[in-house]
């Protein structure tokens, strides 16, 4: 067996100048003490500029020029303090991750000298080299201007010695080239759908704001552990591994005692958010051995993306300090659960929430079922789209494995809220009787308090409402909560558009305002029933009742991203002004790319690891074993001999067979990767990865993993999930 490292937090990680311990004073004291948010504004702007600073944050009012060179000196001043030299644009390309090209505070003084210099043009725009990310056809490669904007609503923040300011990114010719740009889009979008909407019940709101609340799941490995599964090391994920004895079916890890490190690690994680602003609440061990989980205060959507994407960073290199690696692919470990990313989604209005269930009158309660509905709606009419949004190479590895939701997308509203909305569309006149927790009655348009507190929770579905939000839980851990937050906002939109025309359609026609609310919600009601399921989602049945009910239930990778590009999908993209048809082409070009990349690495790395880790272990141990046998051969009788040597002999017989099938299915696979490289088109290659490759990585798997259980343990170099799962 190899030397593996099992290491506490030594003296050595707590010199590191990054590493911080307990501090003194309370998380209130230094929260966002590295962020340029309002309180430092009022500090270091004039009284004129921070006022007009509000306006562009509240209100989305135009920055002038002079404002923003007066905000880029007051950002330098508190900047310079904290001994910021550079500064960088930050903006999040369609790779997943985030970019980001470090400018110095220096410019020329005309004297021979330099001076520290950031000008409110340096802060607005910059000109980063666009030729290397991904455009998927959009521009060419020898095009390399692309334009990075500063976005006001989300504050810019220090790291380092680095002034990080976060920005949208598109190309030359103006068409985005990141998550940032139609996710703005897109909340101004079902800001002015749902603001029309309320107003039918509040004519004082004046904007509707869009809140997330992320769940991040990750898993910790020791770093010497890591280092030594090339896999991990390259793909995120193990490719090969038996499942320990001993895993998770005991669940003694969910919600148990934080061991010791890992405190240590949440603890200096959690400061490190805390000074940038992300408003940490929540950790906890989850379901898997050395799973944990990480959850913050909601926030306003664009803003709770950002500092998404910025924990997922901070996670990955705090834990590197204390020994560890953080690993945020949904599926490192195969047979145990995988990672997700909860995305809890809920409007509110600048006078309320809007799904913080029924009010106390009768317009609040109708108010309430609305907004519940139209939702509904967008999430029905566009579930194959929502699926896509989530889905990819990874993710793939985690839906529908029993622990987390199946592809399918669908909505648990608990048995009360169902009930409601079956007597709204069943009901005749204006009073409807519910048995609830007390027995409560129902008037429509009446509608009393309800009990919604009494929602139990489904988690098997896809999309859950959960008293005060939907929480869609099929987002994966290692993924842009953008992606999924773009495309359910752009569907409630458009949903919400539709409603109000119809609405509006009826009252033209003489009808009522509550009346021809209600009408309309009874249609929709009716028409959104398909997506509505309270059962198990894991179940068989469930996939033949979804079907029947026409709801997508592809579900390979590569076809389900084929719904960027329907009709439907582009209509309501364009309509809305969140991205044009150039634009989801493009994007779903580079899904089927990236797809293809990420399986045909996992295929290479397979491959080595078969032939240049598996078998040769695999044959001296063979080796040792029939140089016992013939040891035995040479001292004992035959009749002797025959008894004592069969197991070995057996054991002989059936690693040949599996390195036969090992070898041949490293060849297959080789072949198989050949054939799917030489296809143009991005799509039907990434099929054929799918289709071809992947399969066979699964056949030959079992096989190296059965061997893992016959060879000796000394002999097996590559660490073994008992030893990964379990926290020395």
């Amino acid at each position: 067996m190899p030397s593996l490292r099992f290491q506490v937090v030594s003296d050595a990680f707590k010199k590191h100048p990054l590493y911080v311990q307990s501090p003194k004073e309370r998380p209130s004291e230094f929260f966002a003490k590295y962020v340029f948010n309002k309180q430092k504004m009022a500090k270091y702007l004039d009284k004129d500029t921070y006022s007009k600073m509000l306006d562009v944050i509240d209100n989305g009012s135009p920055l002038d020029r002079q404002t923003a060179d007066k905000v880029a000196d007051g950002m330098k001043q508190w900047a310079m303090e904290l001994g910021v030299t550079h500064c960088t644009h930050w903006f999040q390309p369609l790779t997943n991750t985030t970019a980001e090209k470090h400018d110095a505070f220096v410019e020329h003084d005309g004297m021979g000298g330099m001076i520290e210099e950031f000008s409110g043009k340096s802060l607005v725009q910059q000109e980063p080299d666009a030729s290397s990310f991904p455009s998927g056809g959009i521009r060419s490669t020898f095009e390399a201007r692309g334009y990075s904007a500063w976005d006001p609503t989300s504050p810019v923040f220090v790291m380092g010695d680095t002034l990080m300011i976060p920005t949208v990114f598109i190309s030359y010719t103006g068409e985005a080239l990141d998550y940032k740009t139609p996710l703005l889009k897109g909340l101004q979008a079902i800001n002015k759908a749902a603001t029309a909407v309320v107003q039918y019940f509040n004519p004082e709101v004046k904007k509707v704001i869009t809140n997330l609340g992320w769940e991040q799941e990750y898993f910790l490995i020791d770093e010497g552990l890591y280092s030594a599964r090339p896999d991990l090391l390259l793909t995120g994920r193990t490719l090969m591994g038996h499942s320990s004895a001993k895993d998770q079916q005991m669940d003694d890890h969910y919600f148990g005692a934080i061991p010791e490190r890992v405190a240590e690690f949440m603890k200096d994680l959690e400061i490190h958010a805390l000074e940038l602003g992300i408003p940490c609440k929540t950790r906890h061990n989850e379901v898997a051995p050395n799973q944990f989980e990480l959850a913050p205060i909601y926030e306003e959507c664009n803003l709770a993306v950002d500092h998404n994407m910025l924990i997922m960073s901070l996670m990955q290199k705090v834990a590197r300090k204390h020994g560890f690696r953080c690993l945020l692919h949904e599926k490192p470990f195969d047979g145990i659960n995988g990672s997700g990313k909860h995305n809890n989604w809920s409007l509110a209005t600048d006078t309320g929430i809007l799904l913080h269930g029924p009010g106390k009158d009768d317009l609040g309660n109708l108010r309430f079922i609305t907004f519940v509905v139209e939702t509904l709606m967008g999430v029905y009419k566009h579930n194959g789209l929502m699926k896509a949004s989530i889905m990819s190479a990874t993710n793939a590895h985690r839906l529908g494995g029993h622990e987390a939701p199946p592809v399918i997308i669908s909505s648990f509203l608990g048995r009360q809220l169902t009930e409601v909305l079956n007597h709204f569309e069943n009901s005749t006149d204006d009073t409807i009787y519910i048995a609830g927790k007390a027995g409560l009655k129902l008037d429509i348009p009446s509608i009393p308090e309800l009990l919604i507190d009494n929602t139990d929770r489904n988690r098997t579905s896809p999309f859950a409402f959960t008293g005060n939000r939907f929480e869609f839980r099929a987002p994966g851990s290692e993924a842009n909560c953008a992606a999924a937050m773009i495309t359910l906002n752009a569907a409630v939109a458009e949903a919400l558009v539709n409603f109000k025309e119809r609405v509006d359609a009826l009252i033209a026609s003489g009808k009522e305002k509550t009346s021809a609310i209600i009408e309309i919600l009874r249609e929709d009601i009716k028409t959104c029933k398909p997506i509505r399921f309270d059962g198990n989602g894991y179940s068989d049945e469930w996939k033949e009742e979804a079907k029947r009910r026409g709801l997508d239930v592809e579900k390979s990778c590569p076809l389900i991203f084929d719904r960027y590009t329907d009709p439907e999908t582009i209509k309501m993209f364009e309509s809305l002004n969140i991205m044009n048809r150039k634009e989801l082409a493009a994007r779903n070009d580079i899904k089927w790319e990236t797809y293809t990349k990420k399986v045909q690495i996992e295929a290479r790395i397979f491959g080595d690891l078969s032939i240049n880790h598996i078998i040769p272990q695999v044959v001296g141990y063979q080796t040792k074993l029939a140089e016992n046998v013939a040891a035995l051969k040479a001292i004992l009788p035959e009749e002797q001999f025959s008894k004592v040597a069969q197991s070995n002999l057996s054991l002989i017989s059936e690693i040949s067979e599996r390195i036969k099938v090992i070898e041949e299915g490293c060849e297959a696979l080789t072949n198989a990767r050949r054939v799917a490289n030489k296809i143009t088109s991005n799509r039907e290659k990434a099929i054929a990865y799918h289709d071809t490759v992947e399969p066979i990585m699964d056949q030959v798997r079992y096989h190296i993993d059965k061997l893992e259980e016959k060879v000796d343990d000394e002999v097996w170099t590559l660490p073994k999930y008992r030893e990964m799962l379990f926290m020395r």
